[in-house]
């Protein structure tokens, strides 16, 4: 929650507006007293949009989906003014956390709460489905845990069964790393792909991590249409039901009151000791600070008027909706800052990596295009034998390697052309496939038995711009102790390689290792989760002879772009090829 703003109204309709509950791409939601004393959250649209149809479509469509849902599960709507600007809309405000603030807090939930708000959030479900309403954003932040049970919130991309899709072209609603597969691809998002999003809801309930992992939105969105859901330690029964839930195909996924049957709870989530406590802070929190800031007299009525004046505001009283945010800007795929996810934070928490696919020189390297986006997605592994990573503490192995707290030699502060680097990727010659950035390299010189832990990569790069950028996640990072380091560079090649003599792309078909990072190791990141991101061009350059050149932009060479990773061995030359994908820019 945040104090009103010089330039926000102090009043909409008969509502005096305390403080700000959040802002998004379409206008903001205020925290709002009624004339009676009555907390509630007032949603205006953006001036500048009033006379936008597609955006007053929306927000009519939110108005009349919040009015016709009537549920336990919703907050109730309570007045709206959508015929003549400014338009806005009241409903009741539910204090309490969201289910995101509340795990980020207190952590994965126990099996037990988890299972009974498994049932409580399918009954919600359940319910607007039985109004005609997808809701199309269900996700830790738009779930309020009030004392009275969870709240949905923010149909601000809703619509009903049967009714047009207002998204622009090239885009999908929903939220990378909860939006189905269907969504997606197609842009389909009927009742099956909320329980998509239950499922991947309740994945980041019991493990604490996204459920798809955290990065680029390609990526995400990628994982979340071809790779598994993460589950790793959670409750066997309820990981098969979230699984189920999380199913790539529509049609394999149970209906919300089949959910609710299988998880056959029998007391209510209310009254459940972990769920209880969080709920009750929320709300203690919200009553706390209204009544400090708001004390009553004889009559009942309160200070509310110099309270406001001097900008005064109840603070707990708004997390439940600090994330509540609000309609969608155009229903693209978005949370949070532009090109970010809902967990694109520097450290996954411990064990956040799950294990990649098996492949040594059979490895399959993929690419799609997903949301108006091109991206590579790599999954490479070691040798089975090297399954058991680190853990533990103390004398801890990774892949028979010893761990080494002593200081190793520090690499060179870039590589070269060694001269034998060819490989290359390419964009698949079925036509399928190209249309989904699907392409594959050429993997006779890589040494993928060189690398001494599974490793997760991948290459994210969006049609039309001049960047792209890499990621590279050991498994188990954060598990046990650090490992030895095992120095590493990327070179990324354009179409026509790098011509010597100018640093750009040449004439023709290009050979060497291209604009290449800086070698760093590894494991540099392995207690705050192991994520390693290099942006291109910014992280690039080339090394010719005593010169060093800026990478040039994705733009600069349209084509297939090839990017290898290099184990660093020693100087400049002494580099491995270890791992290749690449992209179609």
């Amino acid at each position: 929650m945040d104090e009103l703003r010089p330039h926000d109204p102090s009043r909409i309709g008969a509502y005096r507006l305390l403080a700000r509950l959040g802002a998004g791409g379409m206008g903001q939601v205020f925290l709002g007293r009624s004339p009676g004393g009555r907390l509630v959250a007032v949603k205006e649209i953006r001036d500048d949009l009033s006379d936008h149809p597609e955006a007053l479509a929306r927000f009519r469509r939110e108005a009349a989906t919040v009015e016709a849902v009537r549920s336990a599960y919703t907050a109730q709507l309570i007045e709206a003014s959508l015929d003549t600007p400014p338009y806005w809309l009241v409903t009741e405000y539910v204090a309490g956390p969201t289910l995101l603030a509340a795990v980020r807090a207190g952590g994965p939930f126990p099996p037990d709460s988890a299972l009974k708000l498994f049932a409580a959030l399918a009954e919600g479900l359940a319910a607007v489905h039985a109004h005609g309403v997808t809701h199309r954003d269900l996700k830790p932040q738009n779930v309020i845990l009030s004392p009275q049970g969870p709240q949905l919130i923010d149909f601000g991309i809703a619509r009903g069964i049967g009714q047009t899709v207002l998204t622009a072209a090239g885009t999908a609603p929903g939220t990378p790393g909860f939006a189905a597969p269907e969504v997606v691809l197609r842009n389909e998002a009927g009742p099956a792909a909320d329980v998509f999003a239950l499922g991947a809801t309740l994945a980041y309930t019991a493990t604490g991590r996204p459920p798809f992992g955290s990065g680029e939105p390609a990526t995400v969105s990628y994982r979340a249409v071809y790779e598994d859901i993460d589950l790793d330690g959670v409750h066997p029964p309820l990981a098969a039901l979230i699984r189920e839930c999380a199913a790539k195909d529509p049609a394999d996924r149970p209906s919300p009151s089949a959910v609710v049957a299988r998880c056959a709870v029998d007391s209510a989530l209310a009254t459940d000791a972990h769920y209880l406590a969080l709920s009750r802070t929320g709300a203690a929190a919200a009553r706390d600070e209204e009544t400090a800031r708001s004390p009553v007299d004889a009559t009942g009525c309160g200070e509310g008027e110099r309270e406001e004046a001097a900008g005064g505001l109840p603070p707990g009283a708004g997390a439940a909706h600090r994330d509540a945010g609000v309609a969608r800007d155009g229903g693209t795929v978005s949370a949070g800052p532009a090109g970010s996810t809902p967990y694109d934070a520097p450290d996954r928490p411990a064990g956040a990596a799950r294990a990649g696919r098996r492949g040594a020189l059979g490895l399959a390297v993929v690419a799609a295009a997903l949301a108006s986006a091109a991206m590579a997605w790599l999954l490479s592994g070691s040798p089975s034998d090297r399954d058991s990573g680190a853990g533990g503490t103390g004398g801890a192995e990774v892949s028979g390697r010893p761990v080494s707290s002593a200081p190793a030699a520090g690499p060179p502060d870039h590589i070269v052309d060694d001269g034998t680097s060819r490989e290359r990727w390419a964009l698949a010659d079925d036509p399928a496939q190209a249309a989904q950035g699907i392409g594959s390299c050429a993997l006779s010189d890589l040494d993928t038995a060189a690398l001494p832990v599974e490793l997760r990569s991948s290459v994210s790069h969006t049609t039309g711009s001049d960047t792209a950028s890499v990621e590279l996640r050991p498994k188990n990072a954060g598990r046990g102790d650090r490992p030895e380091p095992y120095h590493v560079a990327v070179g990324i090649r354009p179409p026509h390689g790098v011509d010597p003599a100018t640093g750009r792309p040449g004439r023709t078909t290009g050979e060497g290792v291209g604009f290449t990072s800086e070698p760093v190791d590894l494991f540099s990141r392995w207690s705050s989760g192991g994520t390693l991101t290099l942006r291109y061009p910014r992280d690039f350059r080339a090394h010719l002879g005593d010169r060093t050149v800026e990478a040039v932009p994705v733009g600069k060479d349209r084509g297939d772009w090839t990017v290898v990773l290099y184990h660093v061995e020693g100087g400049p030359e002494r580099i491995t090829p270890v791992l290749c994908t690449g992209f179609h820019a």
